[in-house]
């Protein structure tokens, strides 16, 4: 059985309402989308006959997750709701359903399966950097150059 866990973004593209699959999510994902359940009996109706199931990862992969987030520097882009998008997929070894690059791009480094929405994916998997534009130094940490005082910038540094 392929277990498929979907971010907000798959809600609001309508994905578990035009499809016979089942799907997860996670209830902070859930409580993210409560404003499509008070319009609708939609999701109401998903959570009845078993073709939305909300689970919650346990902290074993949440902290998976949070610790390869830090070493592929996505950390910072990622949510709570995100990470445990992430985690969830780890326990359930899922296939991921999302448009969201930094969530993608953990995914991939995890070898987790993607499947992007409305996109094409992201080409390109790799590992997060703070460099600097002004000395060319790279950092981990920081929003400012120590050395010259630049703003520093993100760099994606590719993965074979």
């Amino acid at each position: 059985m392929v277990f498929r866990i979907i971010d907000a973004s798959a809600f609001y593209a309508g994905i578990p309402f035009s499809s016979s699959n089942e799907f997860y999510t996670t209830s902070l994902i859930f409580d993210e989308i409560k404003h499509i359940k008070k319009n609708h009996d939609a999701i109401d109706i998903l959570l009845a006959i078993n073709r939305l199931k909300i689970q919650d990862p346990s902290s074993e992969f949440i902290d998976i997750a949070i610790e390869k987030s830090k070493k592929t520097g996505d950390f910072n882009q990622l949510s709570k709701q995100d990470v445990s998008l992430i985690a969830l997929c780890l326990q359930l070894k899922g296939e991921l359903i999302t448009d969201d690059f930094a969530i993608s791009n953990l995914a991939k480094n995890l070898d987790i399966k993607v499947s992007p929405l409305m996109t094409s994916g992201i080409k390109d998997v790799g590992i997060w950097i703070l460099y600097c534009p002004g000395c060319r130094k790279n950092f981990d940490s920081g929003s400012e150059c120590p050395l010259c005082g630049s703003i520093l910038k993100r760099k994606l540094i590719k993965q074979n």
